[in-house]
């Protein structure tokens, strides 16, 4: 039987650093070739058992309109909704740098707008990065969050806020379209951006990109070639109903709630719980 291998103490995934992730361990990891997993989060419980298993970044992302408010797309959440929940995730977690999503409408008017509704996340919420959607049109509102000292993560291919104008959630970036997806990454990494989220897009694409730029790519519907995967909690522990091909299931967690849920109702109707093990005299 052969023997584990060992985690380096530097590794993204898994590493003991013994402190947060930072934009440079990163940065470090994409020269290393090393890929790793970000998850979204949204409290502190689940944050916590994320921490604990290793996962290097957590996106406290806008998907939170869908998973925790019910609505049908991220664009009725606002930066209220979301602060809490940064809060909370930054709270249960002490490895992981978190990323707090900017909500559509919270920085799309001007730079100023941007920064402003940034310095929230980071000073109110505790966030150590924010991330926001678009390309060129978005270049001023980076570079005057990377100047004033707020790390940047970008996004681009399928950007949900966007989601009237592409007519409906399809992929992004074929034809003519990859070498605009490819030049707004290279204007994003010029500006300042750390890390590129790329969604939805080709994985030929996604490759291509991942392989021109210096700062590390995070795939969703990417492909394998990205240095870095991300998925919706919800959406890999079973709970959505109905997920993107995208997406794989590696566990059943609505399965195992509604047999528990179901276990406890019986026991309750039933006269079964509580018992005297679960009584106090």
């Amino acid at each position: 039987m052969s023997s584990p291998v060992a985690v380096p103490k530097s590794a993204l995934y898994g590493g003991q650093s013994g402190r947060r992730i930072t934009v440079r361990d990163v940065a470090a990891a994409k020269e290393r070739g090393e890929k790793w997993p970000m998850v979204t989060a949204y409290d502190a419980m689940t944050a916590r058992v994320f921490d604990e298993a290793g996962i290097p970044v957590l996106l406290v992302g806008d998907s939170a309109a869908m998973v925790v408010y019910g609505y049908d797309s991220t664009l009725p959440v606002s930066v209220d909704d979301l602060m809490p929940l940064t809060a909370a995730v930054v709270r249960g977690s002490s490895r992981a740098m978190v990323v707090a999503d900017l909500p559509f409408g919270s920085y799309q008017a001007s730079p100023q707008q941007a920064l402003e509704t940034a310095v929230r996340f980071m000073k109110e919420a505790g966030a150590h990065a924010v991330k926001l959607e678009g390309g060129r049109r978005v270049l001023p509102q980076v570079e005057a969050l990377v100047s004033a000292g707020i790390p940047v993560m970008a996004h681009l291919g399928l950007t949900p806020q966007s989601v009237n104008a592409f007519g409906g959630y399809r992929v992004q970036g074929r034809g003519q379209a990859g070498d605009e997806l490819m030049a707004d990454a290279k204007d994003l990494q010029a500006a300042g951006a750390f890390s590129v989220v790329l969604e939805c897009v080709p994985a030929e694409l996604a490759e291509r990109v991942t392989t021109s730029l210096a700062i590390p790519t995070i795939g969703i519907g990417a492909g394998p070639s990205t240095d870095a995967q991300v998925l919706v909690w919800q959406d890999l522990m079973g709970l959505t109903a109905r997920p993107a091909k995208f997406v794989k299931k590696y566990s059943d967690l609505a399965g195992e709630m509604d047999r528990a849920v179901r276990a406890f109702a019986d026991e309750v109707t039933g006269g079964v719980f509580p018992s005297a093990e679960h009584t106090y005299h």
